[in-house]
């Protein structure tokens, strides 16, 4: 299902103790804007997780390269993406600004990094839904080198092409709650570079309504997509991602938490989200995304 809002922090406090102080280890900045984005782990003393996360600075929200100023990066060089600048890319057809940058380690989760990807013109999927200004922020369980390998667009590894259709070894109960895969006239599209499938919660409201309509960009703020990896054998959910406009973003005054949906089976046996959120942080002019509520999952 699409995630459910489940609070708000009182505005003159929602800055207070976040990230919290002494447990909370930074990662590597990059530039993004005209200002900085960097990667934050938290866990308590007992090593318990609290939070992956990502800050945003306000002035990082301005100043963006459009789709034309991407395009004409002539500096195609593939570890670019692993660097303060970023690489310039094609992702879902169109131009792209992205990164990979490590979390902190915390041994409780699977999560390894942050898959932040700028896309000013929006990108195709949804017959249209999400082609508006907006950030697609990965929280991969994978390793970089294995989500470096995935070519696309195209058929997903674990979706085979036969005469009667698409048979599949897709792992249906890693499917989270309310979610369903793209429909089978846009199969060959369903594997992205350096990401994977992504599976969209039904009830998002910018996607369309039946099988004749288009999506609905107006409607498009805040979706939380997630996503699989996999080979022959078949798939494995693989990240998390908040998707988030960056009208919403830099509109964003506030601290809100939302649902993460579960799948029946995981991929792990470690502690696994049950909660985002996004959070204005206006006494360090920062915008922060978050996963968080981690629990154990169940053998």
């Amino acid at each position: 299902m699409q995630s459910d809002e489940k609070g708000s922090g009182d505005s003159n406090n929602r800055s207070a103790g976040f990230p919290p102080s002494g447990i909370t280890e930074y990662g590597r900045k990059v530039t993004l804007g005209n200002g900085e984005v960097r990667t934050f782990t938290s866990e308590t003393p007992s090593g318990e997780p609290r939070y992956h996360g990502v800050e945003f600075d306000h002035t990082a929200l301005e100043g963006l390269p459009s789709e034309t100023e991407i395009s004409e990066v002539n500096d195609p060089v593939e570890t670019d993406k692993y660097r303060f600048s970023g690489q310039a890319a094609t992702i879902h057809f169109k131009q792209s600004l992205q990164f990979f940058v490590p979390f902190p380690d915390a041994a409780g989760t699977p999560f390894t990094f942050l898959g932040l990807n700028w896309n000013p013109d929006g990108h195709f999927g949804g017959k249209g839904a999400w082609e508006k200004p907006h950030f697609d922020i990965h929280f991969h369980m994978r390793d970089p080198a294995t989500v470096d390998n995935v070519e696309g667009p195209q058929l997903p590894p674990y979706d085979i092409k036969t005469a009667d259709g698409i048979e599949t070894n897709f792992d249906f109960a890693q499917l989270p709650e309310g979610y369903a895969r793209s429909p089978p006239p846009v199969a060959d599209e369903r594997y992205i570079t350096d990401m994977g499938e992504h599976v969209a919660p039904n009830d998002a409201p910018e996607l369309p309504s039946g099988p004749d309509d288009r999506g609905d960009p107006t409607s498009f703020s805040n979706t939380l997509i997630q996503g699989f990896l996999g080979d022959t054998e078949g798939s494995q959910l693989a990240f998390v991602e908040p998707m988030l406009t960056r009208e919403f973003l830099s509109d964003f005054r506030d601290s809100k938490t939302y649902d993460v949906p579960q799948p029946a089976e995981y991929p792990h046996d470690q502690q696994h989200p049950h909660e985002y959120s996004v959070r204005d942080i206006p006494s360090q002019n920062k915008t922060v995304v978050a996963i968080q509520s981690f629990k154990q999952v169940s053998d």
